[in-house]
């Protein structure tokens, strides 16, 4: 693991209130010498601890700075329990803007970023309305273009639990009910399957997911609502022109068609599938998962 850890909080100007980004950094982000490379953590309403191992790639040969934070209304940052639904858009969690900017990243400082699941959403939305400068590695793991395509692939993976499961799981849906015990315990069904098989499920992704119930539930149904409906990108994908990996497993919910519309519009894509892993192969085939990572980052 690398020698120096670093943690703190970033002031963030957004509609006329100072909020504050959380922020982990391992490896020595002063030192100039190495390419940061910013992880966007998945959600929304969780915060960035699931993402961790990540940090792996610090202690390698060729140390690489790894940039963790918890995106605006969670984890660490600054909690917005009384806003409106109204106040919970893409364009808030835009925030990166203001941590890049915070770390002299962007045009004089050259940096890699990776999305996983709604991280890679706002990693794709962020490189399609900024065309940020100094950008050089972009990885969409476990990542979606089209909300019905996630949802038409969501539909076909729970055919395959058992039949209790997915009569809770109409049932609770079609009534809106994401907060009984019964919904509860059939998600997790679901996750066992398709988010994260490993028994016993790794701590830092127990305590991200318990993140989501301490927020206000504002943010989850405004951004559940805005990238479960019409949220499509497919028509603008080909915008990316960053150098990019497509990462997803074999029985991940964001199914080969889900990551498809990158992998043909992208002009620089590389597309690696993890056999033995659903949605989470960074813990579910680690080893392998930062050896990729390490190799599409120091190859192109």
């Amino acid at each position: 693991m690398t020698s120096k850890i670093s943690a703190g909080t970033i002031p963030f100007a957004f509609k006329g209130e100072i909020l504050q980004t959380w922020y982990k950094v391992f490896g020595d982000i002063c030192s100039g010498t190495s390419r940061p490379l910013v992880v966007l953590h998945g959600g929304p309403g969780i915060s960035h601890d699931y993402m961790i191992p990540i940090s792996d790639i610090a202690s390698f040969p060729e140390a690489q700075v790894i940039i963790f934070y918890d995106q605006m209304g969670n984890g660490q940052s600054t909690h917005l329990r009384l806003k409106e639904p109204a106040f919970w858009t893409i364009d808030l969690f835009i925030e990166l803007v203001n941590l890049l900017s915070y770390f002299g990243i962007g045009e004089t400082r050259s940096f890699d970023l990776l999305g996983h699941s709604w991280g890679s959403i706002l990693a794709a939305e962020f490189i399609i309305r900024r065309q940020p400068s100094g950008l050089k590695h972009l990885i969409l793991a476990n990542s979606l273009a089209s909300a019905r395509l996630r949802n038409i692939a969501v539909a076909r993976l729970r055919k395959q639990l058992p039949e209790e499961t997915q009569t809770i799981l109409r049932g609770c849906d079609a009534v809106g009910d994401t907060s009984s015990d019964n919904y509860k315990a059939a998600l997790f069904v679901y996750y066992k399957h398709f988010l994260c098989p490993l028994e016993p499920i790794p701590e830092p992704i127990l305590f991200s997911f318990e993140q989501s119930q301490k927020i206000y539930p504002s943010l989850l149904r405004s951004m559940k609502n805005e990238i479960n409906g019409d949220w499509d990108i497919t028509s603008k994908v080909q915008l990316i022109r960053t150098p990019t990996l497509l990462i997803n497993g074999e029985y991940d919910f964001e199914a080969d068609d889900v990551c498809a519309p990158f992998f043909r519009s992208v002009e620089k894509i590389k597309w690696v599938k993890f056999a033995q892993s659903s949605h989470m192969p960074h813990w579910e085939e680690r080893e392998r998962y930062m050896q990729v990572i390490e190799t599409f980052l120091r190859d192109i």
